[in-house]
């Protein structure tokens, strides 16, 4: 269980956030939790390999492809493809990740807590903005 100064500490730390599974569909969550995050004045980086642009904003294949700094990975997969973003993240070095409600590995949130990330899992983004966010 995330603390309330750990989530405050994502909120106001991490700016640039990767958001893998992001998808150009308005009626997705990714897609209206990534706007509300730009609305927020967040940098929103789309990684997906099947959408090129989403949002306005070149989207990338993977994580490894992304040309700048990654503070936070986002996580919109399955529970089951998680872990491999998560190990992702932890390679590039991103400060956290936060696997969105409904997205549970627990052996890969474990692995980024060893490698030093902050780790937020089964939580939404977007709903706890409004608590810890603002």
């Amino acid at each position: 269980m995330n603390t309330p100064e750990e989530l405050k500490k994502i909120f106001s730390d991490c700016k640039t956030i990767a958001v893998v599974g992001l998808s150009s569909n308005s009626m997705r969550a990714s897609n209206g939790v990534s706007a509300f995050m730009q609305s927020k004045g967040y940098s929103v980086i789309p990684v997906n390999p099947y959408e090129s642009m989403v949002l306005g904003e070149k989207a990338y294949d993977s994580l490894s492809d992304v040309p700048q700094k990654i503070e936070l990975v986002d996580i919109f997969r399955r529970s089951d493809a998680a872990g491999a973003v998560v190990d992702e993240a932890i390679g590039i070095g991103a400060k956290a990740v936060w696997l969105q409600e409904g997205v549970i590995d627990e052996e890969a949130a474990i692995r980024a807590a060893e490698a030093g990330l902050l780790v937020v899992m089964d939580r939404c983004w977007l709903k706890e903005w409004y608590s810890y966010g603002k």
